[in-house]
């Protein structure tokens, strides 16, 4: 008998997303340095991590509560909050270029959204004005803040076995050993 495992389009997406960033590396050094480069492609990266942000944070919020109707950054942080109150914590390496975010962290705070959510905003709507904003810090903070999401979404599958994901360049270090994902209960 064969079995197929299968892949969540969510995490295809982020795969295809892990991909670029791996491209992108060849022309630009993914180090703190370079972290106000802008571009047009950390522009779509910014852009297109983001978008996924709100489809799976909505998404999430349901799974956490299924009477959940959040709408918006604002909304996903409440319902977030509220099922996993650990979740800003999360963290996010990308061991190969030693770099580690907490996308997450400003919801520890007041603050509704966090600041590279803030830029995909400025970039979305207002990029003739505010186009330095595409930069390497938000276009890997927003990647990062996706994968997160996915980890804490496909959580149950993932212990289950149902699912396997196998990133190339982010990681949660708490969560990988000899190459395999492992959560703690």
């Amino acid at each position: 008998m064969i079995m197929a495992l299968i892949a969540p389009t969510h995490w295809n997406y982020f795969l295809s997303l892990e991909d670029d960033i791996d491209h992108l590396s060849r022309f630009i050094e993914l180090t703190e340095t370079n972290f106000g480069c802008f571009s047009l492609e950390l522009a779509r990266i910014l852009l297109t991590a983001s978008s996924e942000v709100d489809v799976v944070a909505k998404q999430y919020c349901k799974a956490l509560d299924e009477q959940s109707k959040a709408q918006s950054i604002g909304k996903y942080k409440e319902g977030i909050l509220k099922g996993n109150p650990g979740f800003p914590d999360t963290v996010v390496e990308m061991p190969r270029f030693g770099l580690v975010f907490t996308p997450w962290r400003e919801w520890k705070t007041n603050n509704p959204s966090p600041y590279w959510w803030q830029s995909y905003n400025k970039v979305k709507h207002q990029r003739h004005t505010h186009f330095e904003r595409a930069n390497l810090k938000n276009a890997l903070n927003s990647v990062a803040g996706l994968f997160a999401l996915l980890m804490h979404y496909y959580q149950n599958q993932l212990n289950t076995g149902q699912y396997q994901f196998d990133p190339k360049t982010f990681r949660r270090p708490e969560l990988f050993h000899d190459g395999l994902v492992l959560f703690k209960e």
